[in-house]
C-alpha cells in the first residue's frame, strides 16, 4: 500500500473502562476528537455518568483480540490507551496492536521501567505511565507550609512554581509587572488580572504595577533544598545529650500510663508484674537466710537466694549427708516455694526475651527517630503514593510522621521516619493532630480516607490537608466538605497526562494550578508542525502556553528564551500548558488569545533611531529586516499587522529605548 492509500488516522481507542479509562475519555473528548472505548464486561457503575453517551463507540470484549480490533478499526486508529489495571494484559496487547497499526501510538499505563524503555526502542512511538507516580509532587506540596505549586527538573536545573503574596515591604512593590521577567524568572499569573481560572496564563497586562496584598504567580530556577525543616523550639541541651539526664518524674508518669492504657503493651505488663515478683522473692530470700545463718555474708544469702530462684534446689538441699547444722523444714519448704516460684516467672522472661528476639528476626535495625512535637507533616497511607511522597518529602527535609494500617508492610521501609503501625483504632489517638502542620490521606480506601480526614479535622480545624481520591465524584462532594482542603482526584490528574501524551508529546510533569492541571510537556518541532515557523511570541500569547526551555543543538538548552526566537525543524521545546493549549497547539488553533493591539509609528529623534526601531519591529514583531526599515521611509505609519498584548507592549518599550515616538492606537481610529 503506496503512501497515498494508507487510512487516514481519526480515532483513539481506550482499552480498558475503570476509573482511570473514564477519565482518559473524559479529557479526550476535551480535544474534540472521536474515541472508542473496549470493556471486558460492561461496567456496573460509571464514574463519569454520561461518559457511554460521549464515547463514538462502545465494545464489549477482550482487547486482546483481533475481531475486537477490527471492530475497534485499529487501522484508524490515531493512539491506543492501555489503562487496565493489570500491567501484563496492557503489555500483551501492545504487542498485538503493534502488529496489526505499525503507524499508530501506544500509551501504556506501566510501572515496570526496565521493561518500558526495552519496549520503546523495540516497538516505537511508545510511552508508558504510571497513574499514582504522576500526582506524587502535587501530594508533596501540598504539604508545604510554603506557597510552593510546582517543583521540576530540566537539563540538570531546578524550577519551581510559587505563588506569593506581596507584603508591604517587599522589594516587588510598585514595580511593574514585565519587570520581574528575567532568564532565571517569568511571571505566569496575577490576582488582579486573573478573569478565567481556565486560562492561567499571561491574563495580566504587562504595565501593572503591583500593590500590597496582590498575588503573583511565577516560575524561577531554584535548587531543590530551597525546603528547610521547621526550627525546632528551644530545648534543654543538657537532657538531650547527657545519658545520665536525670529522669523526671512526670515523664515516669507518662510512661506508666501509657503501658496500662495501651492494649499492644499487654506484654510489657506480664513482664513487669514478673519481674516485681522475681525481685520481691529475691529480697525475702536473701533476709531470711542471712537471719538463720548470722554468720553468713549478705552476698552469700543473695547467691543462694539467687540459685534457688533459677531453679538450683538439689544445689543447697540434695546432700544427703548429715550437715553439720540442721536446716529447719520450713525452711527448705520456703526455698522450694523459691524454686517452683523463680521457675514460673523468670520462665515467663525468658519466654517474652526470645518472643523479642524472633519477632527481630535477628537483624539490628536502625531505631527509629522519635515522634516529633510540633510543625510535623502526617502521612496516613504508605503504599507505592505515599512512600514516594514521603521520599520527595524527605529530600526538601521535612518532619514526617508515617501511618499505615496494613499488618503486611514492611517495617523496615523508610526507617529515617517514625512510623505508627496498626488499626485506625489503634493507631490514631496517639497521632498529634493539633500540632501537625500537615496531614496527607494517601490510602487506597476512600472511606478510611474520609474517615481519617474527619478526625484530623475535629483534632486540628487550622490544619493543612490533602486527601486522595479515585473517583471524580466523591472528590466533588468532598471538595463542599472541605471546602479549605486540597482534593486531588490521582487518575483525573493523570488522565490529562495520558491525553496529552496521546498526541505525541513528552509529559515530563504536573502540577495544579487554581485547580487546574498544568501539564510540564516536551515538543520537538516537524515539518508541517503548527509550532514551526513562528516566534515564541506567537506561541505562548497565541496558544496561551509558557516557554520554559529551547533547544537548537545539542547542549545548547536555555531557560527562559526570549519570545525572539523563530522556531525550526528539530528544535525542542518545553512549555507549561493546560490540555486545552495542548489542544490548541495541535489543531493551530490561535483564536482564542485575540491579536488586537495595533502600534502605530509617528516620527524619530535621531538618525541612529529609525536603525534601531527596525531591529526592534524584526526581532519582536516578526517582521523581515527589509520591510521593517522601509516603515520608517512612510511615518507617521501604523503597523500593518496586529500583535498580542505583551508582545505589542514589549515592542514600545523597545522602540522608547530606541528614542522612537510610538503608541497603541484603536482599531477603530485606523
Amino acid at each position: 500500500m503506496s503512501a497515498d492509500e494508507l487510512p487516514e488516522l481519526d480515532l483513539f481507542l481506550v482499552c480498558g473502562l475503570g476509573s482511570l479509562g473514564q477519565q482518559c475519555v473524559l479529557a479526550l473528548k476535551d480535544f474534540g476528537v472521536r474515541v472508542i472505548g473496549i470493556e471486558l464486561t460492561p461496567p456496573s457503575y460509571w464514574d463519569v455518568p454520561n461518559l457511554p453517551e460521549l464515547l463514538d463507540d462502545l465494545i464489549i470484549g477482550d482487547c486482546r483480540q483481533n475481531r475486537v480490533f477490527e471492530q475497534a478499526q485499529i487501522h484508524r486508529c490515531r493512539a491506543v490507551l492501555l489503562v487496565t489495571s493489570d500491567e501484563a494484559i496492557n503489555i500483551e496487547t501492545a504487542l498485538a496492536v503493534r502488529r496489526l497499526n505499525p503507524r499508530t501510538r501506544l500509551v501504556v499505563r506501566s510501572a515496570k521501567d526496565t521493561l518500558n524503555q526495552l519496549l520503546q526502542r523495540q516497538l516505537g512511538n511508545f510511552t508508558a505511565l504510571e497513574p499514582t507516580q504522576l500526582p506524587v509532587t502535587a501530594f508533596a506540596l501540598a504539604a508545604l507550609s510554603v506557597k510552593t505549586l510546582g517543583f521540576f527538573n530540566l537539563d540538570g536545573t531546578w524550577l519551581r512554581v510559587v505563588r506569593r503574596k506581596i507584603e508591604p515591604s517587599h522589594p516587588w512593590g510598585g514595580r511593574n509587572l514585565h519587570e520581574l521577567n528575567s532568564r532565571t524568572q517569568r511571571i505566569l499569573a496575577h490576582s488582579g488580572d486573573v478573569t478565567d481560572a481556565a486560562e492561567p496564563f499571561h491574563c495580566w497586562h504587562p504595565e501593572t504595577r503591583i500593590c500590597p496584598s496582590d498575588v503573583v504567580v511565577y516560575v524561577e530556577t531554584t535548587d531543590r533544598w530551597t525546603f528547610r525543616r521547621p526550627r525546632n523550639r528551644k530545648i534543654d541541651r543538657n537532657r538531650l545529650h547527657s545519658p545520665w539526664r536525670r529522669v523526671y518524674p512526670e515523664e515516669l508518669k507518662r510512661l506508666w500510663v501509657k503501658i496500662w492504657s495501651n492494649p499492644s503493651d499487654r506484654a510489657w505488663r506480664v513482664a513487669i508484674v514478673c519481674g516485681i515478683t522475681v525481685f520481691a522473692l529475691l529480697g525475702i530470700g536473701t533476709v531470711l537466710f542471712h537471719r538463720y545463718y548470722p554468720e553468713t555474708t549478705w552476698m552469700s544469702a543473695f547467691y543462694a537466694t539467687a540459685i534457688l530462684l533459677l531453679g538450683g534446689y538439689s544445689d543447697l538441699f540434695g546432700n544427703f549427708t548429715p550437715l553439720p547444722v540442721e536446716i529447719p523444714h520450713w525452711l527448705q519448704s520456703f526455698g522450694l516455694l523459691l524454686t517452683l516460684a523463680g521457675t514460673a516467672f523468670v520462665g515467663v522472661l525468658y519466654a517474652l526475651l526470645t518472643q523479642a528476639l524472633l519477632s527481630a528476626r535477628f537483624q539490628f535495625t536502625q531505631q527509629r527517630p522519635p515522634l516529633p512535637k510540633r510543625d510535623f507533616i502526617v502521612i496516613v497511607g504508605l503504599g507505592r503514593v505515599g512512600q514516594r511522597v514521603a521520599s520527595l518529602l524527605q529530600s526538601f527535609q521535612q518532619s514526617i510522621v508515617g501511618v499505615a494500617f496494613n499488618a503486611d508492610l514492611d517495617r523496615n521501609i523508610l526507617p529515617q521516619i517514625p512510623l505508627l503501625l496498626g488499626s485506625p483504632r489503634e493507631v490514631l489517638p496517639h497521632v498529634n493532630f493539633a500540632d501537625a502542620q500537615s496531614l496527607l490521606v494517601l490510602t487506597d480506601e476512600e472511606i478510611t480516607n474520609t474517615e481519617v480526614a474527619l478526625i484530623a479535622r475535629e483534632a486540628n480545624p487550622q490544619l493543612r490537608l490533602a486527601i486522595r481520591t479515585q473517583h471524580q465524584r466523591l472528590s466533588e462532594d468532598l471538595a463542599e466538605l472541605f471546602p479549605k482542603a486540597q482534593i486531588i482526584c490521582a487518575y483525573s490528574v493523570a488522565a490529562e497526562a495520558f491525553a496529552g501524551a496521546a498526541f505525541g508529546e513528552k509529559i515530563l510533569s504536573l502540577l495544579r494550578l487554581n485547580d487546574t492541571t498544568v501539564l510540564v510537556t516536551e515538543y520537538q518541532v516537524e515539518a508541517g508542525d503548527t509550532l514551526n515557523g513562528l516566534l515564541l511570541a506567537e506561541v505562548a500569547y497565541g496558544y496561551g502556553v509558557v516557554p520554559l526551555l529551547h533547544q537548537r543543538f545539542p547542549g545548547s538548552s536555555k531557560l527562559m528564551p526570549l519570545d525572539d526566537v523563530v522556531l525550526e525543524i528539530g528544535d525542542r521545546l518545553v512549555v507549561l500548558a493546560t490540555s486545552e493549549g495542548l489542544r490548541r497547539v495541535e489543531y493551530g488553533d490561535r483564536s482564542r488569545f485575540s491579536r488586537n493591539i495595533w502600534i502605530r509609528v509617528t516620527g524619530v529623534m535621531t538618525p541612529d533611531s529609525a536603525f534601531e526601531g527596525a531591529n526592534a519591529i524584526s526581532r519582536i514583531a516578526g517582521y523581515r529586516l527589509k520591510e521593517a526599515r522601509e516603515l520608517f521611509d512612510r511615518l507617521p505609519i501604523t503597523l500593518p499587522k496586529p500583535l498580542y498584548q505583551h508582545q505589542a507592549w514589549r515592542l514600545l518599550r523597545a522602540l522608547y529605548k530606541a528614542r522612537v515616538d510610538a503608541h497603541v492606537v484603536n482599531q477603530l481610529n485606523l
